[in-house]
């Protein structure tokens, strides 16, 4: 599982309208509106490096009023839950 935090800057009066696009997107997880710096966070878990740079550099840049993102990607999860196994629910182990 790959899962990367993508900090969102958007045009002024837009948030509400480019999360719910978001949200819909296969691989997008979680999407929150945020104070300070940025407008929008987003939560992305997919499986390979592959998916993740198609979604980012592809897909979310294509959703009008985006004006500028960074994504982190993450290297190791330390939670109290147990991450892989809820999100591997449904999906098929090779």
């Amino acid at each position: 599982m790959v899962t990367a935090i993508v900090l969102i800057n958007v045009q002024h009066g837009r948030i509400n309208e480019i999360a719910e696009q978001l949200v819909e997107m296969d691989g997008v997880a979680e999407v929150y509106s945020v104070g300070g710096r940025f407008d929008l966070v987003a939560i992305i878990r997919v499986k390979t490096n592959e998916q993740m740079a198609d979604l980012v550099t592809n897909r979310m840049l294509r959703i009008d009023g985006i004006e500028k993102t960074e994504t982190l990607i993450a290297f190791k999860a330390y939670s109290k839950h147990d991450l892989e196994r809820m999100f591997a629910i449904g999906i098929e182990r090779a």
